[in-house]
């Protein structure tokens, strides 16, 4: 990367603060950053470190005001950290990009490709498999037979799809993730033994979704498990039979739905939830990190967190006097003694 400060405000729409022929080679945290280096201000916590910071260059939102004189060049836009991700899918789509079916890749000869194509040595692809332009398939990703793969979709390496799997375009999952292994079914039978329930069903995931690493999503029992169009899911998260996540909902890591609950769009799930099978979670809701989710959430726009979680307002005055049980119980105990005096 070597642009100039302009250049890079022309691209943004923003608006250059200083020296317009800085030149600008690489990006950095505003409190590590190197001469000739682009950082950004998003978060109000670290505006002490643009009066100190060693960048060439801070993309700032345009109505930041600085309270004392600063170094760098100032590229003020509408959005500082959206700016920051469309140059950084700028410099992503600029690296050069793997091409062509390694000798070592084995495919199916009943598979079909679209136009360019890349598979590393010892992928596998299976029987009937369409595979659609531009797929990146790397080293060790294993698919299996009557899978679809659309456009420019990314599937970085040791990452496992089971048969029947859809999967849209632009979607990129990450290595070592599991898309349409079994759901957890099994019947008790007499004794203390069970019976396995065949999961016939399949997974789709629509069109740019991302799916972290070491993330299982387990196809249904029959039908579809769904991952709707923009949902993006951290790092190990477990996705069970049946679920249906919305239109462009985020999950961070280690959270885990049951099987069968259908989750609503523009949804936000912290990292380590849990929630309960067969339930329905309105549209907008937020769930704080840690949260049991035990009952459906009806409310759109609801925030809860807690276990079992709880509305947040109702959370933090919950909060606020466990805090303070201490304090309550030794009172209780004096009025106690008291009470027990006058009795007497």
């Amino acid at each position: 990367m070597e642009y100039t400060a302009q250049m890079i405000a022309d691209y943004l729409k923003g608006e250059v603060e200083g020296d317009r022929d800085q030149i600008l080679t690489g990006f950095g945290k505003i409190e590590e950053a190197r001469p000739g280096e682009l950082t950004f201000l998003s978060n109000p916590a670290y505006t002490k470190y643009v009066y100190t910071t060693k960048a060439s260059a801070i993309l700032v939102n345009r109505d930041f005001v600085p309270e004392k004189k600063i170094k760098p060049v100032l590229i003020r836009v509408n959005d500082s950290y959206k700016a920051l991700a469309m140059l950084l899918n700028l410099v992503e789509q600029n690296r050069q990009q793997p091409a062509g079916i390694h000798s070592l890749a084995f495919l199916e000869s009943s598979v079909q490709t679209g136009k360019d194509v890349y598979a590393g040595p010892f992928a596998y692809v299976g029987k009937n498999v369409k595979i659609g332009d531009r797929v990146r398939i790397y080293p060790h990703v294993y698919i299996g037979d009557d899978v679809r793969i659309g456009n420019d979709t990314v599937i970085y390496p040791g990452a496992k799809i089971y048969h029947g799997t859809v999967i849209g375009k632009n979607c990129v999952l990450h290595a070592g993730c599991v898309i349409g292994s079994d759901g957890f079914g099994f019947a008790p039978t007499a004794g203390s033994d069970y019976e396995k329930i065949p999961q016939i069903g399949i997974v789709e995931l629509e069109d740019y979704v991302e799916v972290g690493s070491n993330t299982t999503i387990d196809r249904a029992t029959m039908g579809r498990t769904v991952i709707r169009h923009g949902a993006k899911l951290d790092n190990l998260i477990q996705i069970g039979h049946n679920v249906d996540l919305g239109e462009r909902t985020v999950m961070a890591a280690q959270t885990g739905i049951a099987g069968s609950s259908k989750i609503g769009k523009d949804c936000m799930i912290g990292g380590q939830v849990g929630i309960n099978g067969h339930l329905k979670i309105a549209e907008g809701v937020k769930i704080a990190a840690k949260s049991g989710v035990h009952n459906s959430i009806k409310k759109d726009n609801e925030i809860v967190s807690g276990i079992p979680a709880i509305p947040m307002r109702q959370f933090r005055k919950m909060l606020f006097y466990m805090k303070n049980l201490p304090e309550i119980y030794q009172k209780l105990r004096e009025l106690e003694n008291k009470f027990q005096e006058l009795s007497k």
